[in-house]
């Protein structure tokens, strides 16, 4: 059911994302890409990345721009068929759901990259187990979630130690839309990646300079911060 109202909203989200959000929408270029391409090494030719959970494709082009093998996924069919629009056929493209185990061999990935995905998912350890399986031996998790302080805001229990099911609303194009996703505090983020992998560095990021706070505080309430981590590959 959960999987099913995540791909509803993001199928509906779809042209939002392949058209708008790369330029307009402040929190993604001003606080979540910067502080998770500063992460990647300079030089990322030839390794091989899984970009989970694509969205419209943004990450997928950028590894592709800088040499990398990139295999994409998303839950949304809608928005696999951006993504191929926007990257052709330089990348593997798959309509995949992370909570199922990956049609992957073990050891494929020198990097997997989840911008803005986990807090969708309620379990990580199947997710996390599979993301294990399929790194290589030294490879690195990078990935991005909501801030716990952002979404305590709209927790229905008002309990920032809870872990619950949010339903929330995001208006596009004169259109609110219920976006499903599950709030979890720090404590447990931590916790849950570190069952699986070593934590080498976790980012609260800072806006981009010259971003202004009149420009931030046009944006909707319905988006926001995100905190970023690195996670190793290994134990």
């Amino acid at each position: 059911m959960m999987n099913h109202l995540v791909q509803k909203a993001y199928d509906a989200f779809s042209s939002d994302y392949e058209h708008r959000v790369d330029n307009h929408s402040l929190y993604n270029i001003a606080y979540e890409r910067p502080a998770m391409m500063t992460q990647l090494p300079n030089e990322i030719k030839e390794k091989t990345i899984l970009d989970a959970g694509c969205a419209a494709g943004w990450y997928t082009e950028q590894f592709m721009k800088r040499g990398a093998r990139v295999t994409a996924i998303d839950l949304s069919p809608e928005m696999v068929a951006a993504t191929k629009r926007r990257v052709g056929d330089q990348a593997e493209v798959l309509c995949l759901n992370l909570t199922d185990k990956l049609p992957f061999a073990n050891n494929s990935f020198d990097f997997i990259v989840s911008s803005l995905v986990l807090h969708y998912v309620e379990d990580w350890g199947p997710t996390f187990q599979e993301f294990k399986r399929i790194l290589k031996p030294d490879g690195i998790l990078l990935f991005s979630v909501h801030h716990p302080f952002m979404d305590i805001r709209r927790s229905p229990s008002n309990d920032y130690f809870a872990t619950e099911l949010i339903i929330d609303q995001w208006k596009r194009q004169g259109k609110f839309i219920e976006v499903p996703y599950y709030c979890r505090p720090l404590h447990e983020i931590l916790n849950e990646t570190l069952a699986y992998f070593s934590i080498e560095k976790l980012i609260e990021p800072q806006r981009v300079p010259g971003t202004t706070r009149g420009q931030m505080c046009k944006l909707s309430s319905t988006e926001g911060q995100s905190t970023e981590g690195v996670k190793n590959g290994t134990e």
